[in-house]
């Protein structure tokens, strides 16, 4: 599957023309329907990936992921699951700091 390929797949996913991609990201005019043609250059290729909430990557066939940066998303953790191995410095924390630190995250309040 070619980039642009991708492009038109991910924009009709999420509901969008490629004109309609061309010009949420900025680009002069069928800019990305020259890329049948020629290679995108990197920024915008980035832009596109913004529009489009991608990555890179997934545009260019690097990962079959489209999302961009998992790493970087916040993880869910539920404090109440005993389940939950919380650690500080590689040290478990204890159970009187972790009421602390719900009643914290709770904005003060004791909801138990």
């Amino acid at each position: 599957m070619t980039t642009l390929d991708r492009i038109k797949k991910i924009s009709k996913q999420r509901g969008f023309s490629l004109t309609k991609v061309n010009d949420m990201a900025n680009l002069g005019t069928n800019t990305i329907y020259s890329w049948k043609h020629k290679e995108p250059g990197i920024n915008n290729l980035k832009a596109v990936a913004d529009v489009l909430h991608v990555s890179v990557d997934y545009l260019l066939g690097k990962t079959d992921d489209p999302e961009p940066n998992k790493k970087n998303k916040p993880t869910e953790v539920d404090l109440n699951n005993d389940n939950t191995i919380m650690t500080f410095e590689g040290r478990p924390i204890p159970e009187e700091d972790m009421e602390l630190i719900r009643r914290l995250l709770r904005g003060g309040r004791n909801n138990d």
